[in-house]
């Protein structure tokens, strides 16, 4: 056993949605620390220019722009060709990009819905289809299958405290769909899992950890939120070949958040 290799991810080819900022931005870092080559792709340009710009200064890896507004189906066929044109090969998909929307369930609008879900849900699995014959050309079954690793949340675990009815919703089918890629998919040497997270720092949940970071840390068992470490590191752990036989697992990342006992 080649223990000085099995956590490696380096010159991995991998595509972070939502790559920019928060957790997306956590994650394109610690492969870009690794030693891999990552295309961060969100709607907003600027911001992934910035990132892929400091992220590859840093390195070792190298971060590459793709800027991409994963609500329009249009897109989606663009973003694939734009990354065909690169890349012969993608090792690592990461599907992280995501809205939210809270509001009270009695004005809860339909339109929250149309836009969560979309951006959450559907377009993983059109992303997902449109790029699988790049990863299916980065596979190297049974040792070394390309994987996709789908960011979602313990909202889609436990019943939440806030309104966040379509966010719970897509997450809690984000995590059976990636079990039903799982199957599919790993026919054609790719795994699919799911990091269900938790508390963390991101755009998301700024206004949240303002009001109640203490509360919230209070019900988390390790007392604490994550860190860009804890997320990187689970995906790292995905990516690499002490990862290659998870297939189908929804892995929590909260401190334990979700299995907190309440009187």
């Amino acid at each position: 056993m080649d223990v000085s290799n099995l956590f490696s991810v380096k010159d991995k080819v991998v595509l972070v949605t939502g790559g920019a900022k928060g957790i997306g931005l956590m994650i394109s870092s610690g492969f870009v620390a690794a030693g891999a080559r990552v295309y961060i792709s969100s709607r907003d340009g600027a911001a992934c220019e910035s990132a892929a710009a400091a992220l590859s200064a840093q390195g070792p890896g190298k971060a590459v722009a793709l800027p991409c507004d994963l609500q329009q189906l249009d897109s989606i066929a663009a973003l694939a060709a734009a990354l065909s044109a690169r890349e012969t090969a993608l090792h690592v998909l990461v599907n992280n990009s995501g809205a939210n929307w809270g509001e009270s369930y009695d004005t809860y609008p339909d339109a929250a819905f149309s836009k969560v879900l979309t951006l959450n849900l559907q377009r993983v699995f059109t992303l997902t289809q449109a790029l699988t014959p790049l990863l299916v050309a980065a596979s190297r079954p049974p040792l070394d299958p390309a994987r996709v690793i789908h960011i979602g949340s313990i909202d889609g675990l436990r019943v939440p405290a806030l309104e966040t009815y379509a966010y719970s919703a897509s997450k809690a089918g984000l995590h059976h769909l990636s079990r039903v890629f799982s199957s599919h998919l790993g026919r054609r040497g790719i795994t699919s899992n799911v990091l269900a997270c938790g508390p963390f720092e991101s755009k998301m949940m700024k206004a949240t950890l303002e009001r109640f970071k203490d509360k919230i840390e209070a019900g988390v068992p390790l007392g604490r939120i994550g860190t860009p470490e804890d997320v990187a590191g689970a995906c790292i752990f995905l990516a690499s070949r002490a990862g290659a036989y998870i297939n189908g697992a929804t892995i929590t990342v909260d401190g334990g958040s979700h299995c907190a006992a309440k009187l």
